[in-house]
């Protein structure tokens, strides 16, 4: 019985450290539980501080899920991501862009349908759900996330002080910018060196020269074309504009022309609703109101230019699809979408969020009663050359004074015609 007890003790003494030395690692497993990185890219430098907090807000709820995020230079983010998407890698959730940015990466391949994922798409806009679907194939590429509107910002302080109200007519608002300009501010700030902003230029002050919806309508369905003289008077309306930028405006980029206002050197600035955070935080005290450009007759209305901004978008070669989708319902939620209106004074996307509260975003949703599409950006971004890159360039050889207001329209009709069949009927 002595030497069994024995042989017993001797095995649990051989057993007991293989017991511990399980358990141990058995622990140290269940504390180092692997994580998944995702990649998140935007175009938006300036919002960095925000996406940093509300994926500070995503990985305490997933602890299981790290997201890095980029910011691309908005003007050099196409060509990074698509030749990152193209060569198989990229992120895993990005900004997209709508409509005909959209369809040619979703033509491509390269993002992930979403509406059997994301069932709740189908509770969004239609307007909203336009920009996120691909023309080819009518699938949902995107969670749309913010729509922006085009207008005339103005400087309150300034208007108070000069004795100027919001203007009605066009030449009203010639004769604010006029006594800016004889009390030593600069009128406009609107410069003409990136072409993209003479699109945003067309989209605030264009619609009440060209007809707004009638027009955007009429010109789709091919009921009329670019040599409309509607529009032709709307370029001749907007090259009339450079008497009050900035001397040298062909030099004026698009940080020159947000410095030009939120330091308060110029009294106006035809720019989008997505500018409103980023002037408060620039110029706490600038103290900034908004304003549709009016047309000849008060009895004109005053159109603003409308539009599906960005979209948040799965790349389909991301390995990591499942915590790919929870980040994204993260990014549709309603939480996040009160963010996006609290914290960078955007008009949200995602369904149910009230952003009335915010005066700013009050205003904006006030204005977009006399909402219009944003011309080239909704109707002509499918083929190339599309209108927007048609436009750009040409309006820069308008304000620069080396292409005629009509040459630019026959120039522009000519472009889209190449492939738009209801063009060439």
């Amino acid at each position: 019985m002595k030497l069994k007890t024995v042989v017993v003790l001797l095995v649990v003494m051989m057993l007991t450290p293989m017991l511990f030395a399980g358990g141990a690692a058995e622990a140290e497993q269940q504390v180092s539980a692997p994580v998944t990185t995702l990649e998140f890219w935007t175009w938006r430098p300036e919002d960095v501080d925000f996406y940093a907090s509300q994926i500070a807000i995503f990985e305490a709820r997933n602890p299981d899920i790290k997201v890095v995020q980029t910011a691309q230079k908005n003007t050099e983010y196409n060509t990074i991501l698509a030749a990152s998407l193209a060569g198989g890698a990229g992120p895993d959730v990005f900004q997209g862009r709508a409509y005909g940015g959209l369809a040619t990466f979703a033509d491509s391949g390269y993002l992930e349908p979403l509406e059997p994922l994301m069932p709740e798409l189908k509770s969004y806009s239609a307007t909203s759900l336009l920009g996120a679907t691909s023309p080819t194939d009518g699938k949902i590429y995107g969670s749309p996330a913010v729509s922006q509107t085009v207008f005339m910002y103005y400087n309150k302080a300034v208007y108070q002080e000069l004795g100027l109200s919001i203007p009605t007519t066009w030449s009203q608002l010639l004769t604010n910018f006029d006594a800016m300009e004889a009390a030593g501010y600069l009128a406009l700030g609107n410069g003409a060196k990136d072409g993209w902003t003479l699109e945003t230029m067309l989209g605030g002050m264009g619609p009440a020269f060209y007809g707004g919806t009638d027009f955007f309508n009429a010109v789709v369905a091919g009921e009329t074309n670019f040599l409309d003289p509607k529009f032709i008077k709307m370029v001749e309306k907007m090259k009339s504009l450079t008497a009050y930028m900035p001397e040298m405006y062909m030099g004026i980029g698009y940080e020159d022309m947000r410095a030009n206002f939120f330091n308060e050197i110029a009294g106006h600035l035809i720019a989008g609703s997505y500018e409103a955070a980023y002037f408060a935080a620039q110029n706490p005290d600038l103290d900034f109101g908004i304003f549709a450009v009016p047309g000849e007759s008060a009895a004109d209305p005053a159109y603003v230019s409308v539009y599906a901004d960005m979209n948040f978008a799965m790349n389909a070669a991301s390995k990591h699809k499942e915590e790919a989708l929870t980040f994204l319902r993260f990014l549709s939620s309603k939480e996040f979408g009160k963010a996006m209106v609290t914290d960078l004074r955007m008009v949200t996307s995602v369904p149910g969020v009230d952003a009335s509260q915010d005066p700013f975003i009050a205003r904006v949703l006030e204005l977009q009663k006399n909402a219009t599409p944003y011309l080239f950006l909704v109707g002509f971004r499918y083929a190339q050359p599309t209108g927007s890159s048609l436009w750009q360039a040409l309006a820069q050889g308008v304000m620069g004074g080396t292409v005629t207001p009509r040459q630019a329209a026959e120039e522009i009709q000519a472009g889209i015609a190449s492939y738009y069949k209801p063009f060439q009927n």
